[in-house]
């Protein structure tokens, strides 16, 4: 089982974090793109985390189901009005099962980084596929690899330089791993943690869907339906599992 990164420390902070992600605009228009996607059918949150996507998907009528690996995650999800109608099977969301099909299955937030392997991002496509019925969809939300703004030769990237937080992302090219660096300071202390990670480019993850019977459907610059261009620094795809041919 992967190594739990997001224990009690990481959760205590995790819902007061700097990204615009957490903005309730940006909020909105992932609930919005999902739940279209799962219209009457059940959805599945790989990585559930503290509900940041699941609870208003929820609110918006969606049955939604999740895994995480991180008991003190799952435990800021609880305490929030409306997770007692989510239920949270904690586990490796690579392999890990819970009964029923679903519409849909999501990862946001880069989250399929977290499986630091190629083998358990493999595994993770084929344990979503497992759960989908027949049409449904699995959706990834992921940066893309940030090498191109690496100096030539350099192995390290400044993506937070505040007074208060400096955070730095380093690189291993021959491994296609990534260490994020953090140092905050809080109540007049510095606190520093590192998370590793693996990045993993559209074409590969197309490969995983198609190891897993997936063929994909869309692909996004972002939730709006904004095109993926090569300028694009994350995309949202969309596979689909497909369904019975008619008379089969």
């Amino acid at each position: 089982m992967p190594e739990n990164h997001f224990g009690e420390p990481i959760a205590a902070q995790y819902d007061a974090a700097e990204s615009d992600r957490f903005e309730q605009a940006a909020i909105d228009r992932t609930v919005s793109f999902l739940a279209g996607l799962a219209g009457d059918g059940d959805a599945l949150e790989l990585g559930i985390g503290t509900g940041r996507i699941a609870l208003p998907l929820r609110q918006r009528g969606v049955r939604v189901h999740g895994i995480d690996l991180s008991p003190a995650m799952v435990a800021r999800l609880r305490a929030k009005p409306g997770a007692a109608d989510i239920s949270v099977a904690i586990g490796d969301f690579a392999t890990t099962r819970v009964p029923g099909e679903f519409r849909v299955a999501y990862l946001v937030f880069n989250t399929i980084e977290n499986l630091t392997t190629q083998d358990e991002q493999v595994a993770c496509f084929r344990n979503a596929a497992a759960h989908l019925e027949p049409g449904g969809c699995f959706v990834i939300e992921v940066e893309v690899p940030a090498l191109q703004r690496l100096p030539p030769g350099e192995t390290v990237r400044a993506f937070t330089v505040r007074p208060d937080h400096l955070g730095f992302d380093e690189f291993d090219v021959a491994a296609q791993g990534l260490v994020s660096h953090h140092y905050r300071v809080t109540g007049g202390r510095l606190e520093a943690y590192s998370m590793p990670f693996r990045y993993v480019w559209p074409s590969e993850l197309d490969l995983m869907a198609r190891l897993a019977g997936m063929t994909l459907r869309e692909r996004w610059g972002g939730w709006d339906g904004e095109p993926f261009t090569s300028e694009s620094t994350a995309h949202v795809s969309v596979w689909e599992k497909p369904a019975p041919l008619q008379g089969t």
